[in-house]
C-alpha cells in the first residue's frame, strides 16, 4: 500500500464515539479512524475530511502512539464537530452504497 497517510505522524485523540473512536487534525484536515467488524472487514477505515482513504488491518507504527488508553480526550463539541461528515457511516462498506447488513460483524 503507497498512501502517504501512512507516513503521517498524526496527534491522535479520543473522541468518546466507539465506531469513531479516534481523530486528528493533520496539515489542516480532520483525519477520523473507523473501528470495523474485524476480522469479517478490515480493522480500520480512515477518513480524510469526511472521504473514504483507505483500510487498513494494522495501524502503522507511527500511529500507535495515539492508539492506546492514555490517548488523550477531545471535548464533546470537537469530536462531534470531526465525526459529524461520516457520522452515518457507521456500518462497513455504507461510505460506497453498500452498508455491511451481517448483525455479528456490523450490527
Amino acid at each position: 500500500m503507497t498512501h502517504s497517510e501512512l507516513n503521517a505522524r498524526p496527534q491522535w485523540r479520543r473522541t468518546g464515539i466507539a465506531k469513531f473512536p479516534v481523530a486528528a487534525v493533520v496539515d489542516g484536515s480532520w483525519w477520523v479512524l473507523r473501528l470495523n467488524g474485524f476480522p469479517d472487514h478490515p480493522l480500520w477505515t480512515l477518513f480524510v475530511d469526511g472521504a473514504r482513504r483507505f483500510d487498513i488491518d494494522d495501524a502503522p507504527s507511527a500511529w500507535r502512539p495515539g492508539l492506546g488508553e492514555s490517548t488523550p480526550l477531545l471535548d464533546s463539541a470537537t469530536a462531534e464537530k470531526a465525526v459529524a461528515p461520516i457520522r452515518s457511516f457507521v456500518a462497513y462498506g455504507s461510505e460506497v452504497g453498500d452498508p455491511c447488513d451481517d448483525p455479528f460483524c456490523c450490527g
